[in-house]
């Protein structure tokens, strides 16, 4: 039976999908679990149109495979049909383990399990249920398979990921300095001993690329108002946490109590049936029908975070290239005491400090390759006559303070 469909993407036009088992892994309720999970997170606390899914950004991501692949297949390289299938297949499923809000509660909801080692999870649970169909495509995933060429455009400094996530959240952010070309790189790739290379005529393309990059991660996905937003939700969870486990009972659906009653690792969910169907159950939903019913409990601090969030009346927030004095925090969190007439214990959901950093490109991770016309293969940095572009590879760090806004400005410098 020929499932093939087309669906109309805002992003490309009409995406075809190529084959029955992609069709399959598409119509799986783990997968259908993506229509509910916002691929910005909380960013539409600041661009409202960021309403996108990790459903959308995988179907896109998905038709750029294709590209890449049949660009490759065009320039002479042998790609068997199967090695095509499983590299969608791969791609499809790349963000198929990312939990509520995707990268908001990474950390909070399951003890340190990066999304990546669940998406792996999830995959081997699919790949049993269609009898070892994902079995090169999880090769591809993990770096196993001998054409090394096939994981990178999966994950490297230039995947067809990245390529998707940057043009999809430039169009529904509408920030237009993220904008790229996307479909202009992919036609500039070639494979040079295994590797994965763009052709040097690429290279201004690329440079704009980094550029996008750089601008779409401070505009958009570490602006400052979104790091409020997305601090105040990891709060609420770790309060929520808190008081379920001290014996409290709180409204949440069941997938979401499992979570907040236990810290749940890696083991539990690699072994525990249970573990893996609650988290594969869960996604924005449970969470914001929860802040919804939370907003009016009878914990202070939880009832405060929760209804601030739903009104977005955000914490107040400051970035500094240096961290915050003790003396600051100290300060702040004394006037926040004041104000708001909270215990010393409870503080620490209401003034928060860290730090946030990006790099827009990471060589020693996996550098992007320039093929020369003479055969000789270098970095993209030492083809480029652009000076900042050396200054993008540099880890850049900023620092946040947060608190109340109800607790006023900084009544100190």
């Amino acid at each position: 039976m020929n499932k093939r469909k087309i669906i109309n993407d805002p992003v490309y036009g009409f995406i075809t999908i190529p084959s029955d088992l992609i069709f399959d892994l598409i119509e799986h309720p783990y997968f259908q679990r993506l229509r509910r999970i916002r691929q910005l997170g909380m960013t539409d606390f600041v661009y409202p149109g960021a309403l996108h899914t990790r459903f959308h950004h995988a179907l896109g991501a998905l038709h750029l495979m294709g590209v890449a692949l049949e660009t490759l297949r065009r320039k002479g390289h042998l790609i068997w049909d199967l090695e095509h299938e499983a590299a969608q297949a791969a791609i499809l499923m790349h963000d198929i383990g990312h939990g509520p809000f995707s990268h908001v509660l990474e950390h909070s909801l399951l003890h340190n399990i990066p999304h990546e080692r669940v998406s792996l999870l999830i995959m081997h649970h699919l790949n049993r249920e269609l009898n070892g169909a994902l079995e090169m495509a999880i090769q591809m995933f993990t770096n196993q398979y001998e054409r090394r060429f096939f994981h990178q455009l999966i994950s490297s400094q230039l995947d067809v990921d990245r390529l998707d996530y940057l043009k999809r959240d430039c169009y529904f952010t509408g920030v237009s300095e993220g904008s790229i070309g996307a479909i202009r790189i992919l036609k500039m790739l070639d494979v040079h001993e295994n590797e994965l290379v763009v052709e040097e005529k690429g290279i201004y393309t690329i440079e704009s690329f980094l550029n996008a990059r750089r601008v779409m991660y401070w505009q958009v996905y570490l602006h400052k108002t979104t790091v409020s937003a997305e601090q105040m939700m990891i709060q609420i969870i770790r309060r929520a946490r808190e008081l379920v486990q001290a014996g409290e009972t709180l409204f949440a659906s069941p997938a979401l109590q499992f979570f907040l009653s236990q810290d749940v690792r890696w083991d539990e969910m690699e072994q525990n049936p249970d573990a893996f169907n609650a988290f594969v159950s869960l996604d924005d939903f449970d969470l914001w029908t929860s802040v919804k019913v939370w907003s009016q409990s009878n914990d202070q601090v939880l009832a405060l975070l929760s209804r601030a969030l739903m009104e977005r009346q955000l914490f107040r927030v400051r970035l500094s290239n240096e961290p915050f004095a003790p003396e600051l925090i100290a300060q702040l969190q004394k006037q926040v005491q004041a104000k708001l007439g909270v215990s010393e214990a409870d503080l620490s959901y209401l003034v928060l400090h860290g730090n946030i950093s990006n790099a827009a490109y990471q060589p020693k991770a996996a550098s992007i390759r320039l093929l020369r016309k003479s055969g000789e293969v270098i970095d993209v940095v030492e083809a480029s006559d652009l000076q900042n572009l050396r200054a993008f590879s540099g880890i850049v760090r900023k620092y946040f303070l947060c608190w109340p806004r109800e607790a006023g400005p900084l009544a100190f410098a």
